[in-house]
């Protein structure tokens, strides 16, 4: 199955997932007010970020990591968009790469997988030369994740599933605390 239609279909099936997960709570609180509370408030869920889901891992950065922490950001704030996609691109290199820029890996690599977030050429996310460019890797991945309906409001490790196509979907949450804690750390360094 093509690549781009694969993820055409993950997306819509996530968004109909989301549109169920996000819309039923709501739409059965709006028409009961809560006391003291207006009905906007119990909207205001969506605009923070979701909390991190399940157990979350940690790793110990070299100089190397945090400068790719660093260049992630930067492609982050040169894209225009918020911390929240700061923290989903961060988890992601986390989990694909453990924030190492890697090239190819020879018999243990995953296909022609290379880079910060595993991306591979004959996917179409670029030549090896662009995808070992933290900035080229990460406005590709960024411009994956604006391609999916409502992921500022999703949980991390389904908007970083409908993107990446892994075969670990659910990997991709253990990251989340560390992504957001790096995110605070470096936002305005």
């Amino acid at each position: 199955m093509n690549t781009i239609f694969r993820k055409s279909m993950l997306s819509v099936a996530g968004l109909a997932f989301a549109g169920g997960v996000f819309a039923g709570p709501i739409a059965a609180h709006a028409a009961t007010p809560t006391e003291g509370k207006p009905v906007a408030a119990a909207m205001s869920v969506h605009t923070a970020a979701p909390k991190p889901q399940g157990d979350q891992s940690h790793i110990t950065l070299t100089d190397e990591q945090t400068g790719n922490v660093k260049a992630i950001i930067a492609a982050t704030k040169k894209a225009g968009l918020p911390e929240r996609a700061a923290v989903i691109s961060i988890a992601t290199s986390l989990q694909e790469s453990k924030l190492e820029n890697l090239g190819h890996l020879g018999d243990a690599n995953d296909h022609d997988s290379l880079g910060l977030f595993q991306q591979r050429p004959t996917s179409g996310w670029g030549t090896p030369e662009q995808i070992t460019n933290p900035e080229y890797s990460t406005t590709a991945f960024l411009k994956g994740l604006k391609q999916v309906d409502g992921w500022q409001d999703m949980p991390l490790t389904q908007a970083a599933q409908t993107v990446q196509v892994s075969a670990y979907p659910d990997a991709y949450a253990q990251w989340e605390q560390q992504a957001t804690d790096l995110v605070t750390q470096h936002w305005n360094s």
